[in-house]
């Protein structure tokens, strides 16, 4: 009986002997399958409020040394999250964190190659690339667009349609140039200025004139367009600024103000200055509407080649509607006249002549029939180191064509203006 009751106690003590290292191999065997990450509540225990941080992998506690550690471990007294009670013993479950992946991790090595040579080192994320090839150079090319605005008419004065950008020659100083940019029946933007003699020897009916322009800037003005009003007598006054409302512009012809003299030329000179404020994208053409009798009677002004040069710095179009108050008058002032007639051919514009004032409404609306009848050609200037005056001609490519209609365009240009 003795012998069998040390028997018992014998497997008794080895069962309670093993039991430390059973719970080690539970441990170990947990750890070799790791759970799934999740958020790890956040704890309240004692050993969390002594401000330890959590380490990846097995870690210890910050508040107990006595070398217990936090997964796959028996702990006393209260459990902690995450563990298993079992009777009076507590088992921990393993909290299995991983590490963070390298970007990089799992690429491939790039292959030796044509960049790469055999015994190059991967760039990484954080490596600039080295420039061994010392400053890169960057071709930079200056080249100006010339834009010309041509009409085409036949004998009596009739624009002519149906042209391609084939039949067209554009010259520049004698040497051809390839046309770039070509659009018939021209839609591109207009700026216009209308300036209006506002002196006492221009003889006409005030009302006429107003509804003459104002019909004109009715049937003109689109809404990529801008109109501006200037009047001439003694001075040069803005009476609207740039403008697409045609009511701002009628308003403004009921604001004209006479005087005694006329400053023709200051007027040419200073709305040419104010079209070269305008924007040049889209093809914009530059367009000068002047009413007056021609004759520049202000002294110590601007005198007719300024106010020419300047017109043609702006690249503007001059339409003259000349007043003639009476055609076999000894007094006309016909060298004012030839002044307005040839400013309009210089420029590529036309010029008429009105002697009732019933012909003001029929000027105005050959002017708005020929803005949209024009032929626009565009042309890469060669690159000069003269910034002074380049002559411009254009032909038809047909010999008959070209010697049975007119074309009229601007003379040239000036390679300095902006």
């Amino acid at each position: 009986m003795r012998v069998g009751e040390a028997i018992v106690a014998t497997a008794l003590g080895l069962a309670l002997g093993l039991a430390p290292f059973r719970s080690q191999l539970r441990a170990q065997e947990t750890q070799a399958e790791p759970t799934p990450l999740s958020p790890t509540p956040k704890q309240t225990t004692s050993s969390q409020q002594s401000g330890s941080s959590p380490q990846s992998g097995s870690s210890q506690t910050g508040s107990s040394q006595s070398g217990a550690q936090s997964s796959g471990s028996q702990t006393s007294g209260s459990a902690t999250a995450g563990s298993q009670t079992t009777g009076s013993s507590t088992t921990a479950v393993p909290v299995v964190r991983r590490r963070v992946a390298h970007p990089n991790a799992g690429l491939p090595e790039p292959v030796a190659g044509p960049l790469t040579g055999a015994g190059s080192v991967p760039q990484s994320s954080s490596t600039q690339p080295v420039n061994r090839g010392g400053d890169v150079g960057t071709l930079r090319v200056k080249a100006r667009l010339v834009n010309v605005a041509v009409n085409v008419v036949d004998a009596h004065g009739a624009p002519v349609g149906g042209f391609e950008k084939k039949d067209f020659q554009l010259f520049e100083d004698g040497a051809a140039q390839t046309v770039a940019i070509f659009e018939r029946e021209a839609t591109s933007p207009l700026s216009i200025v209308l300036a209006i003699d506002a002196s006492e020897t221009v003889v006409t009916s005030e009302r006429l004139e107003r509804e003459a322009a104002k019909h004109f800037v009715r049937a003109i003005l689109r809404p990529q367009d801008e109109i501006g009003l200037m009047e001439f007598a003694d001075n040069v006054r803005e009476v609207v600024p740039f403008t697409n409302q045609a009511k701002r512009i009628e308003e403004g012809l009921g604001e004209i103000r006479r005087g005694d003299e006329t400053a023709l030329y200051n007027a040419v000179f200073l709305a040419s200055q104010r079209l070269a404020t305008t924007s040049a994208a889209a093809g914009r053409r530059r367009v000068l509407v002047v009413i007056s009798d021609g004759g520049d009677s202000v002294e110590h002004g601007v005198r007719y080649e300024e106010a020419v040069e300047e017109a043609q710095r702006a690249g503007a179009i001059v339409y003259s509607i000349i007043i003639v108050p009476i055609a076999a008058d000894a007094g006309r002032n016909t060298g004012g006249e030839h002044a307005l007639i040839q400013l309009a051919e210089d420029t590529g514009g036309k010029y008429y002549t009105v002697i009732d004032p019933k012909d003001l409404e029929p000027a105005f609306s050959h002017i708005s029939d020929d803005l949209r009848t024009q032929y626009l050609l565009g042309y890469y200037a060669p690159e000069q180191g003269s910034g002074g005056f380049r002559r411009i001609k254009v032909k038809l490519t047909d010999a008959a064509s070209d010697a049975k209609y007119n074309l009229r365009y601007r003379t040239g240009y000036f390679a300095d203006a902006k």
